[in-house]
């Protein structure tokens, strides 16, 4: 091998491992939608509903404004309270696990207790993309459904999409009834008051001071 071409050999090497760094290094898709949706950490969003078929008269949702709020994140979990008008009694919770994500849904009422029909949802059962991720009802929700007459949520599937910047998308899909509910990524508006599952700050008392 001549000098020139050692030479040219030696910067091929190079460049090829100087463009090996971390960030272009290949990321799991649920790790990366985990790190998506965590970019949004302490924003809140306006949504709007984009589909409803077919549509139902008792839709909760209809008519109501729907407000996504991005408001606690930690390494393994992400919570997402998910208003409805003046109801603050849904949070959405994303949690990673050894096998991929979990979508949990937690129902209060007003003064912080746990509804009945709370703590349901699924895990991933494929990896998904980095954009798509979905939630098949598991074993525990399906059982509540069943206790709680809600036998037609069982095959409920959970989807969230998020495409950055622009919209964020959580999804309900089963046989006969598709919901999907876009959130408005380009234009964050202000923090709503906190969650029902949030207890209330306790306001601190001061002591009268006697007037002399």
């Amino acid at each position: 091998m001549s000098p020139r071409t050692a030479l040219a050999f030696v910067i091929a090497c190079c460049l090829t491992a100087c463009g090996s760094t971390p960030d272009s290094a290949d990321v799991a898709p649920q790790d990366a939608f985990f790190r998506q949706m965590a970019t949004l950490c302490g924003q809140a969003f306006a949504g709007r509903i984009a589909v409803d078929r077919p549509p139902t008269q008792d839709n909760p949702l209809a008519g109501k404004a729907l407000v996504m709020h991005v408001r606690e994140c930690s390494r393994d979990t992400i919570r997402i309270p998910f208003f409805v008008g003046g109801d603050r009694s849904r949070t959405w919770v994303l949690t990673r696990t050894a096998t991929g994500l979990r979508l949990k849904h937690d129902h209060r009422h007003e003064d912080g207790t746990e509804a009945t029909l709370s703590q349901y949802g699924g895990d991933t059962v494929d990896i998904g993309t980095a954009e798509r991720q979905e939630f098949p009802a598991d074993a525990a929700s399906k059982a509540l459904f069943a206790r709680e007459d809600r036998e037609t949520s069982v095959s409920n599937v959970w989807a969230m999409e998020i495409d950055p910047h622009e919209r964020f998308v959580y999804e309900l899909t089963r046989p006969g009834r598709e919901v999907r509910i876009e959130f408005d990524l380009e234009h964050p508006i202000p923090a709503p008051p906190p969650p029902w599952s949030v207890a209330p700050k306790k306001e601190s008392k001061q002591e009268s001071i006697p007037k002399p």
